[in-house]
């Protein structure tokens, strides 16, 4: 067992820099099982310590199990159950945390066994997203997510659910499904249906806008890469830069999942140059399924941009790994086939003199020292402007349309107005010059 009193000082700052003073924090123990099937059991374990904390719970300890595979029934070893039991006695924690999702039966049985509440990693997570909600959409679905785990786990999370520390902002104290435990099944279906039906709306209204934004041929952007590699940073320093309205930024903070509402911004870097940016919510290792598939509305401004900016903190010893799980969650969404254009992150925190590094597809930089972004937007046009080309029209004036077109979709290089028609020499898109390709000179 491992007390963790180190991270407990941290999680002290944590309190005073983040949370009111008046927030009580549950005491927590964490139960892993490693099978050996991950290459750093103990980064995962650090993790879901990381996830404990996001959710105001302060790590009295942790235990841990080396096993062929889990126990079917109680998730840990028949034998290691009586440990965790005192344990949490002795520490005199309020839940006890497991390191992976749970079944129905392990969550129940371990509950009964252990005499204190169990939350599992999906718990969590759902804890997280659901303080890190704030549009109408995010709210949808984070309560979707979490009302299909509950639905089958309604008997065993009882004591979870139910635990104290209503005023510690913990899982008993907010959310359809957690504090009204007396809905049964056919309640909690109908609800999630209800969602559903709410969720397409928002769907659609997104679709609409896609489909204006696809219309005017501006190219789409999206920053993707694990959770808190500095993305909200990105997008920031780029509105700074460009746009220079200060309402026009985003949360950014140095937390697990500060971003969970999709945001887009067009940058105007001039030229007819110009892109959309979007930022969305980040990837995790074991991220659970279910909200990839209740964030599917959202995650399709990945699946459907021009460009991916893979942001890597490069000072987190685990980068790597952390790239391999932002490859597989693209390609869970089907989007491992679009361009990528790798970031190399946070490298001030790697070097004192941080050298603007540029290979390929790939750069190195600091979005919070403002240092590499002027060369990350030359590597973005160059990639999503390299289908433009220049074109000379001569368009009569009673096509003002086409004319009104080109002045807000196009570079004017040149405009001259003639006794026949309008002359122009713009760089545009090769699909607006085609389209208006009868105008060509």
């Amino acid at each position: 067992m491992e007390q963790g009193s180190i991270k407990q000082n941290n999680i002290q700052n944590n309190r005073q820099n983040n949370e009111p003073n008046d927030i009580q924090w549950e005491k927590v123990l964490l139960v892993g099982v490693n099978t050996g099937a991950e290459e750093d059991f103990e980064a995962g374990m650090q993790e879901l310590e990381s996830l404990a904390e996001a959710c105001m719970m302060e790590t009295a300890g942790i235990i841990t199990q080396n096993m062929a595979a889990v126990h079917t029934s109680l998730y840990v070893g028949s034998g290691k159950v009586a440990e965790i039991r005192h344990t949490a006695a002795l520490l005199e924690v309020d839940v006890v945390v497991c390191y992976d999702s749970l079944t129905p039966s392990q969550l129940r049985n371990l509950q009964q066994e252990i005499g204190k509440p169990v939350l599992d990693r999906t718990s969590l997570i759902l804890d997280i997203f659901e303080r890190r909600a704030e549009s109408r959409e995010a709210r949808l679905q984070v309560e979707t997510a979490k009302l299909q785990y509950f639905l089958p786990r309604l008997t065993g999370m009882h004591e979870a659910l139910t635990r104290q520390g209503g005023t510690s902002g913990s899982m008993s104290s907010r959310g359809a499904g957690e504090k009204k435990l007396e809905l049964d099944r056919r309640r909690i279906s109908q609800r999630i249906t209800e969602l559903k039906r709410e969720l397409q709306e928002v769907a659609r209204d997104r679709e609409v806008q896609r489909k204006k934004r696809t219309a005017a041929r501006i190219p789409l952007v999206s920053l993707v890469g694990y959770t808190n590699a500095g993305k909200s940073t990105i997008m920031n320093a780029l509105v700074e830069m460009y746009v220079k309205e200060e309402n026009k930024k985003v949360l950014e903070q140095d937390m697990l999942f500060a971003t969970l509402d999709t945001s887009i911004r067009r940058i105007e870097t001039g030229n007819g140059k110009d892109f959309l940016l979007s930022d969305t919510v980040g990837f995790l290792h074991k991220l659970p399924h279910g909200l990839i598939k209740a964030f599917h509305s959202t995650l399709e401004e990945i699946q459907n941009a021009d460009l991916l900016i893979h942001v890597v903190d490069c000072s987190d010893e685990h980068h790597k790994e952390h790239i391999k799980v932002t490859q597989a969650t693209l390609k869970e969404l089907e989007a491992s086939h679009i361009p990528v254009i790798t970031v190399f992150n946070k490298a001030d925190k790697c070097q004192d003199a941080l050298p603007i590094i540029r290979h390929h597809n790939q750069i190195t930089m600091s979005a919070k020292q403002r240092i590499g972004l002027t060369e990350l937007v030359d590597m973005i046009i160059a990639k999503v402007h390299s289908d433009y080309v220049e074109a000379e029209f001569l368009i009569p004036y009673c096509e003002g349309g086409a004319v009104s077109y080109l002045m807000d979709n196009a570079e004017v290089k040149s405009r001259e107005y003639l006794e026949e028609g309008i002359a122009m020499t713009v760089r545009c898109h090769k699909a607006d010059r085609d389209k208006f390709s009868w105008f060509i000179k």
